[in-house]
């Protein structure tokens, strides 16, 4: 009887020691024993972050202002030269050098006398009034010629080289320019003064 109490007590202890060996190399760790399957959760810091602001937008260039009046309908008619006795006549260049420094999209058109001479126009546009602080700085080669301002006019100057006479008429944002290659300087002046008015009329509505 003695030695089977003694076989119990031992199987036990066996027992007993056997679970102790099974947990010890187990982590002595609560959270991690009981509750290993829940990830840990981290914020996405993409997520958080505000929307990326958009560049501004580059500044645009000033643009300028348009004439008040367009070019074209500053050109001189067949009826404003029916006293001229002209006809139109295909595009030609105008004289050599006068003026210099018009842009190139100024319209122009070209006459015929019947004497041969040319008459020719070129209007062109500065916007803003202008026209008349533009008159000084086109210069013509040959003489200046002395003309009255006729009416409506902003700012007026004649040159004559040869048998040619330009003369500049400016009212507002336009400026008219007048050439006319005739037989003599006396015809070529004469008929430049002559169309100074007609041209500063079709600048500005003014009637010569």
């Amino acid at each position: 009887m003695r030695r089977t109490r003694i076989s119990g007590v031992t199987a036990i202890t066996a027992f007993a020691l056997a679970g102790l060996a099974g947990c010890a190399d187990r982590p002595n760790d609560l959270e991690t024993y009981y509750d290993e399957t829940t990830p840990p959760t981290t914020a996405s810091a993409a997520s958080d972050a505000p929307p990326a602001s958009e560049p501004p937008s580059p500044a645009q260039p000033p643009v300028a202002a348009p004439p008040t009046v367009e070019p074209a309908t500053a050109l001189l008619s067949d009826p404003d030269l029916a006293e001229e006795g002209v006809r139109r006549a295909p595009e030609a260049p105008p004289a050599a050098g006068c003026p210099a420094g018009m842009p190139p999209q100024a319209v122009s058109a070209h006459w015929r006398y019947q004497s041969g001479a040319l008459l020719s126009q070129r209007v062109a546009a500065y916007p803003g009034g202008k026209a008349a602080e533009m008159v000084p700085t086109l210069g013509c080669a040959g003489r200046p010629v002395a003309i009255a301002s006729p009416p409506g006019a902003d700012a007026v100057s004649a040159w004559s080289s040869g048998t040619t006479c330009t003369v500049l008429v400016a009212k507002g944002d336009l400026l008219s320019v007048i050439d006319v290659a005739a037989s003599s300087e006396a015809r070529a002046v004469d008929a430049a003064k002559r169309l100074a008015p007609v041209a500063a009329g079709k600048l500005g509505g003014v009637q010569p």
